[in-house]
């Protein structure tokens, strides 16, 4: 018993040993977590007396922790008026139509009776003006409209309203092809020859294009082939076109014009473009095919010649130069 007390009183320490050390940490970790857990408790005792926001609640007015700013939904933006579209929608369509009228097709009023029965006064017809721009040129057969070439038209008084508000909107629609032109004098024919063909009708008929008899079933109704104007033979210079009205006795076409420059023919170049359909009165829509006559294998007979020929006349022109070349060689031969 003794040694017990000596032993307090001297203060002297046990020797630590391994078992020792990990007594002695496993009694600090045990106080931290007192320590964490009493200030747990307290910080629980906090929140439910409300005296502080939850963390999850951010304080009114502050910034979120990262920084970006709320942004409020946008607003849906208001359609515009009917009233206010309208003006754009007109003008574009207006543009369309002045493209359409400058490139691609265009609308022409029938004035006279010269194209009867295929096409009555009042018609309307569209005229595709898109193909002359890839280079095509106007074929036999064809119903093209034209410019006067000059003279034809002298006499005929342009077709306006004599109300200047009228004139103004058919101005107004003409010029974006949305209606004819009362200004401009145009014709209306059929091409029948085309450049290089030799065109002709004798008494009666009927009209031969190359020596070929046309069979003209569109001709006007107890009108002659050659109405009463008989004419040629008559050569088609190049670049020119030979044009008849359906109706031959009431049509002042290519025949009455023979006395004037080009022999009563017109230039390819004052062609605006084809006819190809009668869109106007809808009880009167056709279209305006090419009459098979014109399809005939001969028609055409005078082009299909030409390469014949022309080979035929450079192989004499050469005869000379290769009877001399083989006479050379043929002299060379012997030495």
């Amino acid at each position: 018993m003794g040694d017990l007390v000596i032993g307090a009183r001297s203060g002297a320490g046990e020797p630590e040993g391994p078992g020792r050390r990990a007594d002695r940490s496993a009694e600090s970790a045990s106080s931290s977590a007192s320590v964490e857990d009493a200030a747990a408790q307290t910080a629980d005792g906090q929140g439910g007396t409300g005296s502080e926001d939850p963390p999850d609640s951010p304080h009114p007015g502050a910034e979120p922790a990262d920084g970006s700013e709320s942004e409020a939904p946008a607003k849906p933006r208001k359609p515009r008026s009917f009233w206010k579209e309208l003006p754009i929608l007109v003008g574009i369509a207006l543009v369309l139509a002045l493209v359409i009228k400058t490139f691609f097709v265009q609308a022409f009023s029938i004035p006279s009776e010269s194209m009867q029965n295929t096409l009555q006064v009042g018609d309307r017809v569209l005229v595709d003006k898109l193909t002359p721009w890839f280079g095509a040129e106007p074929e036999r057969g064809e119903v093209v409209v034209f410019h006067d070439p000059g003279g034809w038209l002298n006499d005929e008084p342009t077709q306006q309203s004599s109300n200047s508000f009228l004139r103004g909107v058919q101005d107004v629609l003409s010029f974006v092809g949305l209606m004819p032109s009362a200004n401009e004098k145009d014709l209306i024919k059929r091409v029948i020859a085309v450049g290089g063909d030799t065109v002709e009708c004798e008494g009666d008929g009927p009209v031969k294009v190359n020596g070929v008899a046309l069979d003209e079933p569109y001709v006007y109704q107890g009108n002659t082939p050659c109405g009463d104007r008989p004419f040629g033979p008559v050569k088609v210079p190049k670049d020119r076109i030979w044009v008849m009205g359906d109706h031959r006795a009431n049509s002042l076409d290519s025949r009455f014009h023979m006395d004037q420059p080009g022999g009563g023919t017109v230039p390819v170049d004052n062609v605006i473009g084809r006819a190809f359909v009668v869109a106007w009165p809808v009880g009167h829509w056709s279209t305006l095919p090419v009459p098979d006559t014109f399809d005939q294998k001969g028609l055409a007979a005078a082009a299909p010649m030409a390469p014949p020929v022309a080979g035929a006349v450079g192989a004499v022109a050469l005869l000379p130069l290769v009877r001399r070349v083989r006479g050379r060689a043929e002299r060379r031969k012997e030495s």
